[in-house]
């Protein structure tokens, strides 16, 4: 079959072998429905439960403030119009959150926009941070809630989320987190970064697709997601996923204990990739080099379109993107690489590079080895890269 490197993490990661072994009986002999009285139906049960506390011990919360979901996105919009409607009766309808989250989170704020609710969207500015002192000004007397990711999905910028937490926690604003890209990657520790809602997904860390997870602090008043059953403590009816909820608790405690030894390999393959590749000319590297998560790399080279640049990686057996991966089959720029000011043209020109425990600093090589003659191509068939030679020779 040739070479393959497997370099879109961000998008979505291999199941891991320990995570399937664990999920097998769920899928098989031991099928029985979590809720049912019968002692069967009770270790399904108590495997839910112990998912429940794996969750809860990697992100330093209590059991009981752990829910499961069926994905990120799911989280995100439970989390944010959960308590969004809850506000109002306190008389806040004031949401802040920044210009380059996932539209998970922007679209929900879209939708909470058209029934009445103000939304204040913060700079994220060059490096792709945002200023806590920014936050700040921006909160009001009926500001009650922020959520701003924690890394973000294509750039890899991590924020700096316990000041953030404590801006909130000092003005009395609850603040909601899109940990998606974060959890397994970075330490989290809820309580001690004043967190009080926090989104996951487990397929972003060797764990099953379709799941997820929420974080809800005791005490924070939010709404039901689904009415029916007593599942999540009534708060989503239905028939709880046992093997899928098996899945995400084993998948994240292995990602946790593993974190140190990963991060210390990605972070080596993405420096290598971005020294080696900034040696192009006209490229750059998208958001802080160092506030960043270990295994992303984001990067621009002008004078070339990002979808014809991913089809001749593809062809080199390079699995890359050019964007996050719920937009990936649109022609429009990033608004995460607007939002952090570049201009159409060179956000058009993007590439993302995301790596896990699979891949080596040989696959860094093979990379930087095969992408520059492959920009080169492009930009001899590309009439803007004679637009902008002619321009800087003049």
């Amino acid at each position: 079959m040739g070479k393959f490197i497997y370099a879109d993490n961000a998008a979505t990661t291999a199941l891991s072998p320990k995570v399937l072994e664990g999920m097998m009986p769920y899928l098989t002999t031991e099928y029985a429905n979590a809720s049912s009285l019968y002692a069967f139906g009770s270790a399904a049960k108590e495997a839910v439960e112990k998912a429940r506390n794996q969750v809860a011990v990697a992100l330093g919360a209590r059991d009981n403030e752990i829910y499961f979901t069926a994905g990120g996105s799911e989280a995100d919009n439970w989390a944010i119009k959960g308590y969004a409607h809850a506000m109002l009766k306190k008389g806040k309808n004031h949401i802040i959150s920044t210009k380059f989250e996932h539209h998970a989170v922007l679209h929900t704020l879209d939708a909470l926009a058209k029934q009445g609710f103000e939304i204040t969207l913060l700079d994220v500015h060059s490096d792709g941070l945002v200023r806590v002192d920014e936050l700040k000004a921006a909160i009001k007397d009926t500001t009650g809630l922020v959520t701003v990711m924690y890394a973000n999905n294509e750039i890899g910028t991590v924020q700096p989320i316990a000041e953030i937490g404590a801006v909130c926690r000092e003005k009395g604003v609850v603040f909601h987190t899109d940990a998606v890209q974060a959890v397994g990657n970075v330490e989290i520790d809820v309580k001690a970064q004043n967190i009080d809602m926090l989104s996951l997904s487990a397929h972003k860390f060797h764990g099953p697709k379709g799941m997820g997870a929420l974080y809800i602090k005791r005490g924070i008043p939010f709404g039901n997601l689904i009415d029916g059953g007593a599942q999540e403590n009534r708060r989503r009816a239905g028939t709880e996923n046992t093997a899928g909820i098996v899945g995400t608790g084993i998948a994240i405690t292995e990602a946790v204990a593993t974190m140190k030894k990963r991060n210390e390999k990605c972070r080596e393959i993405s420096n290598y990739i971005m020294d080696n590749c900034l040696k192009i000319e006209r490229s750059r590297v998208n958001g802080d080099r160092t506030k960043r998560l270990p295994g992303n790399v984001n990067m621009c080279f002008e004078g070339v379109e990002g979808e014809s640049l991913l089809l001749m990686l593809d062809a080199k057996g390079i699995c890359a993107s050019s964007g996050s991966a719920c937009t990936s089959g649109s022609l429009d720029p990033s608004h995460v690489l607007l939002s952090i000011g570049l201009k159409h043209e060179v956000a058009h020109g993007s590439l993302r590079l995301t790596f896990s425990d699979d891949n080596t600093l040989d696959d860094a090589k093979y990379i930087c080895e095969v992408l520059p003659p492959i920009i080169e191509r492009l930009r001899a068939m590309s009439p803007l890269w004679d637009k902008i030679k002619s321009e800087e020779n003049n």
